[in-house]
């Protein structure tokens, strides 16, 4: 009997590996954490084959731990960090440069230009997204412009560009599949999300080579077969980490939303089969989908540096020695005593969409210590999340009835209390975090008849801790004020540096 699915989860500081059972249980997990590359201000790189070793051991360790025999594994599931670039010559399989990750900003100026020149609209119009050094598309042409060789290469069809799924498959099926899903086609800036293709007239703008671009299937499709420890099992789901979380907490209706506390936090909603429109700054973009079935969309809104903030001060400032000591630190205070910190040390995302905005400390006074700055920290991911939901509800013109939440964070009492008190909203957290890469194990479990149907997936969802909003209105006002000035600093501080 095939009982389980193995789910990949590579994320943007670490990749995981974790068996679920029927129930969606997990039943074995493994975890390895690899090398931030910071070559200059505001740039961030991966080392993408570095990437495929550490996936591919931790893969190897969590079955060999589990003592599950490979065979009775019934598929494979991938979710990913989104939007990280990776090009590579499709006959060495060595890629032309690191990963340029997500949160990189080297791209920034080549962006602004386009805003220029006038293809916001155009751009956001086929996409859903807005122009920001984000997504994938400025990032491809970054390389073809300054790797010797690279733009002749690629125009001769030497060379692949793939997200971090792309990379994946085409490593573990050993060459023979380039292939993403919708949902991480649709963050390149390149996919055209009402048609469902690569945008011939977004490929011009950025002279970016049909050939490069990796074919494109369903969230649960056939992904070809990777050899583990002496089985054939097949790759059948692959979703963009944020879209694999939304589906692994069973958002499977219109209005269902979800927000995912890793490096950042991402805020997504389930809108059916219809893409909705928006002027409050938040992303459309596609949900995950099973083969045969009409794609969904989803409204997203992205916070750059979530639970990073707590790495920051653990880390760079020392205040920590464990992220998770963050909560008891923050709660030997009362409040904040005033200090806010707006972690924008990659830009800010939604709804403010600011590339130039670098992180501020504001609010400091003699009395200020340690722990008001641990507290600050933790508060400055709710209060973007916050953000982030007001935009929602007033995209959607009403009220969310709940807020379900995953990821390491989300594993934090002090923030999911505050979350529910500064949004005045309930907070569920179900037992089982590790919504991303469940949902990739959904997909693949879809696919393979593993799990008959949502309904079934659905019904797998029981224990659950919910936080209540408790806070009084008025301190909640006062709140958001001084973060609505904090940010305000914040902006315009990077405005003084233009």
């Amino acid at each position: 009997m095939k009982n389980y699915i193995l789910s990949l989860d590579e994320g943007t500081t670490g990749t995981r590996a974790i068996i679920f059972d029927r129930k969606g249980k997990t039943v074995a997990k493994a975890h390895k954490e690899f090398t931030q590359r910071y070559p200059a201000a505001g740039w961030v790189e991966h080392d993408a084959k570095e990437i495929y070793a550490s996936q591919y051991a931790i893969m190897t360790e969590a079955v060999i731990s589990s003592g599950i025999s490979p065979s009775e594994i019934a598929a494979i599931g991938i979710t990913n960090q989104r939007e990280t670039t990776v090009v590579w010559n499709k006959k060495t399989g060595i890629p032309v440069y690191n990963a340029i990750v997500w949160q990189c900003r080297r791209t920034l100026d080549f962006c602004e230009k386009l805003k220029a020149d006038g293809y916001e609209d155009f751009i956001r119009e086929k996409t859903g997204l807005p122009i920001d050094a984000y997504f994938s598309a400025s990032k491809i042409r970054w390389i073809l412009d300054n790797v010797e060789g690279a733009e002749e290469a690629a125009e001769q069809g030497e060379l692949l560009f793939g997200t971090m799924d792309t990379w994946l498959i085409w490593k573990l099926t050993e060459g023979k599949v380039h292939a993403t899903d919708l949902t991480n086609a649709s963050r390149t800036m390149l996919f055209n999300i009402h048609t469902q293709e690569w945008d011939e007239e977004l490929l011009a703008l950025f002279r970016i080579p049909r050939s490069m671009l990796p074919d494109v299937k369903m969230s649960a499709d056939d992904y070809g077969t990777v050899s583990l420890l002496g089985a054939e099992i097949p790759i059948c789901g692959v979703a963009g980490d944020q879209q694999a979380a939304l589906f692994g907490q069973a958002c499977f209706h219109e209005g269902d939303a979800k927000n995912t506390y890793g490096t950042g936090c991402f805020l997504l909603m389930n809108t059916g089969t219809v893409p909705k429109k928006n002027d409050s700054g938040l992303i459309v973009t596609l949900a995950a989908a099973e083969k045969g079935k009409k794609p969904e969309y989803a409204l997203e809104g992205s916070v750059f540096i979530g639970g990073a903030v707590v790495q920051w001060i653990r880390d760079e400032l020392g205040l920590i020695r464990e992220s998770s000591d963050s909560a008891y630190f923050a709660e030997k205070v009362p409040d904040n005593g005033g200090v806010y910190i707006v972690p924008a040390f990659a830009g800010l995302g939604a709804p403010y969409w600011n590339m130039r905005a670098r992180g501020t400390i504001t609010g400091l006074t003699r009395g200020s210590g340690r722990n008001h700055i641990i507290r600050a920290a933790l508060e400055s991911i709710a209060y973007q999340t916050n953000d982030i939901l007001s935009a929602m509800q007033k995209a959607i013109d009403s009220p969310l009835g709940v807020l379900k939440v995953d990821g390491g964070a989300s594993k934090n009492p002090f923030l999911m209390q505050f979350q529910a008190d500064i949004s005045n909203i309930p907070v569920e957290r179900f037992e089982e975090t590790e919504a991303t890469a469940l949902g990739a194990a959904f997909l693949a479990g879809l696919q393979t008849g593993f799990w008959k149907n949502r309904e079934e997936l659905s019904s797998l969802f029981s224990d659950s801790c919910v936080f209540a909003p408790s806070m009084q209105e008025e301190s909640r006002k006062k709140n958001l004020e001084g973060w609505k000035k904090a940010v305000q600093a914040a902006i315009h501080l990077s405005e003084l540096e233009t």
